[in-house]
């Protein structure tokens, strides 16, 4: 740990305002966070809402992931919470693999919603292609973020929430995110 001569912040691979507990550098990531996924316009993503949402949250998922197809099984109760899901690819195995194609698969079909909970249901998807689509551009934010698992929860603050969060316990950090 260093700390400045001032006393005022400290680095412990992080830098630390040490007067308000402030994690400066995590402060940083979560602009960087939300400036690269509003940069990419909704129409580039899968997206689930209620007609009048109060929330929104950014989710990096994997079709094959098991906790991204339990979050998935869950849709229709963030929904009803006034959470809206956006969903970016982010196949954990990679390009040029079978998760990657099914990604690419969900986003060229006719209906992507129904789509994608048919993937995440574990059912086939026809294997499509469509020219180029968000498949490539997502998995390359995710990892400028540092995505190392999925799902990954982005919040309206910049925050990322590691893994599944039940309904209840995904509406706690959406307000908390959403607070001045």
């Amino acid at each position: 740990v260093y700390i400045t001569a001032d006393g005022r912040f400290a680095l412990a691979g992080d830098l630390y305002e040490i007067a308000t507990d402030t994690n400066v550098s995590e402060r940083r990531r979560r602009d960087v966070r939300l400036d690269l996924i509003n940069s990419v316009p909704e129409s580039q993503m899968v997206v689930f809402s209620p007609k009048d949402p109060k929330y929104t949250v950014t989710v990096f998922t994997d079709i094959d992931c098991g906790f991204c197809r339990k979050l998935h099984s869950e849709i229709a109760k963030y929904n009803d919470l006034g959470i809206r899901v956006r969903y970016m690819f982010y196949p954990r195995t990679g390009p040029n693999t079978e998760s990657w194609q099914k990604a690419v698969s969900v986003w060229c079909a006719k209906d992507r919603n129904d789509a994608l909970t048919r993937a995440k249901r574990g059912e086939a998807v026809a294997e499509a292609r469509c020219g180029k689509t968000p498949v490539d551009r997502d998995y390359e934010i995710g990892q400028d973020i540092v995505v190392t698992g999925t799902p990954a929860i982005v919040l309206a603050n910049g925050e990322m929430v590691a893994g599944y969060r039940a309904a209840p316990a995904l509406l706690k950090l959406a307000q908390a995110a959403t607070r001045p």
